[in-house]
């Protein structure tokens, strides 16, 4: 009994020094914002350029103001249409001014009452009156009025930013504040759960790995029933349904093989001995561009079949994707290839395919990495709109080459990111005029980049429509 004991003690050290880590590593993590906000600071410094501009844009409006008045006495006086059109230039210049601090912030009113006033002076200049001095007389008087209108939305502009100002130094220090104090209950938090927990669960956590990694290794058949505290029974009650529910879905999977291996290959042999018969002319004689949809028809139901097959391996995908027949490829060829297999589907909607790039030779299966391109191209005409781009970009990074496909389509939602990539998952936003589709595709993708030591990412797309994957193979 005292060997076991003796032999669980540097488990325990090290469970319980793995705790006091992540305390650590909180900690750390906690100073590390510390110093972000401190950061944050800076902002201030990004204020201050913004108020600079406030303050030159106020003083924009003012000069143009000044020119305007200029350029409008002179007009009336002189009767010069030059002179008139620089008011009109002066003009627009100060409304762009005017609308700068509007979207700085400037009260709505205070450029309306702005414009009002430039709208009487334009009014009068359009006018009527037969001695121009009186006019000129006039307009000069209105002009009185921008003066009392600028120094209001001068004030204005320096209130704006002194407020601001104000509640940029109060939002940071709350910010600090608060920070600081998340930190220190974090760290106490963290040592008294490394020291509890260290404790509690270090004699049945071994017993939870093994099975753990029994359930990683499809070892399905054995029971799993762990001893210990609530908490960890919970776990093992939980590890225990979880090995049940994945039994389940494994026979769902051989099931479901096996029904589609007979669903989808019978009505597929019948259409290309269809499409055989149209090409023989058995049907009757057909011109050259019928021969030449006959010709795309068999070559897509003959890669039909290949996807076809590849589903059906898919419960073998894993090692068949290893089994790569490598040879040198060049990728740029094989993206414009693919692109026409597929000039019938894309220009039936009206779409436009682009394949940009420098030739680029790698060692791969153009095989199963044309297949995992295929269905990326494949999804992005099925969720493309009518007349929309897609856009296959081949690069060369540093020590690998990317292939970037992109659409302009709804793109992925942002709850189905972390799973796009997951077998038979499909997302929310789903073509309305398209059949809907298994959810294997991109899995397929996957399973062949990783195949070929690749990875393959969603991009974020930046208030842009559409999805963007992009593919990294390394050179070697």
């Amino acid at each position: 009994m005292r060997a076991p004991r003796l032999g669980r003690l540097p488990f325990r050290a090290l469970l319980l020094l793995a705790f006091i880590l992540v305390g650590a590593l909180l900690g750390g993590t906690a100073l590390r914002a510390v110093i972000v906000l401190d950061q944050l600071t800076a902002q201030r410094t990004a204020w201050a350029d913004a108020a600079m501009q406030l303050t030159a844009n106020a003083q924009t409006l003012a000069e143009r103001t000044v020119d305007m008045e200029r350029a409008a006495r002179q007009s009336l006086v002189l009767g010069d249409r030059l002179l008139r059109r620089r008011f009109e230039d002066e003009s627009g210049n100060a409304r762009i001014a005017l609308r700068r601090l509007t979207d700085q912030g400037l009260p709505a009113r205070m450029a309306q009452s702005w414009l009002d006033k430039l709208g009487e002076v334009t009014g009068l200049l359009a006018g009527r009156i037969d001695d121009p001095l009186d006019r000129e007389r006039i307009v000069a008087l209105r002009f009185r009025d921008f003066d009392g209108i600028n120094s209001t939305i001068s004030r204005e502009v320096q209130h704006l930013i002194e407020s601001r100002n104000t509640a940029l130094l109060e939002r940071l220090g709350n910010a600090r504040s608060r920070l600081m104090q998340q930190v220190l209950i974090a760290n106490a938090l963290a040592a008294a759960l490394a020291a509890g927990l260290g404790l509690w669960l270090a004699r049945p956590f071994t017993r939870m790995e093994h099975a753990i990694v029994g359930l990683g290794e499809n070892r399905l058949q054995d029971p799993i029933d762990i001893e210990g505290p609530a908490d960890v029974r919970r776990v093992s009650q939980q590890l225990e349904w979880l090995r049940l529910r994945l039994t389940e879905l494994d026979a769902d999977k051989a099931r479901f093989l096996r029904h589609v291996s007979h669903e989808l290959k019978t009505p597929l042999a019948a259409l290309r001995e269809g499409v055989s018969l149209l090409e023989e002319g058995v049907t009757g004689e057909l011109n050259p561009r019928q021969h030449e949809v006959t010709r795309i028809l068999q070559h897509n139901a003959a890669v039909l079949q290949e996807r076809i097959e590849a589903l059906l391996r898919f419960n073998a995908a894993a090692f068949d994707a290893r089994q790569l027949q490598r040879q040198p490829v060049d990728l740029l060829a094989l993206l414009q290839d693919l692109a026409e297999a597929q000039r019938l589907q894309w220009q039936a909607r009206g779409l436009h395919v682009t394949v940009t790039g420098e030739p680029l030779v790698l060692q791969v299966d153009p095989d199963k990495l044309g297949i995992a391109l295929a269905n990326l191209l494949a999804n992005a005409i099925r969720f493309s709109p009518q007349g929309g781009t897609i856009r296959l970009a081949l690069r060369t990074l540093a020590g690998r080459a990317s292939v970037d496909v992109s659409d302009e389509g709804p793109g992925v939602a942002p709850p189905d990111r972390e799973r796009i990539f997951e077998p038979f998952y499909r997302g929310q936003r789903q073509p309305e005029d398209a059949a809907p589709g298994t959810g294997i595709g991109l899995s397929i993708v996957k399973e062949y980049i990783a195949a070929h030591g690749g990875r393959i990412e969603l991009l974020a797309q930046d208030n842009q429509p559409g999805a963007h994957f992009r593919i990294e193979l390394p050179h070697a």
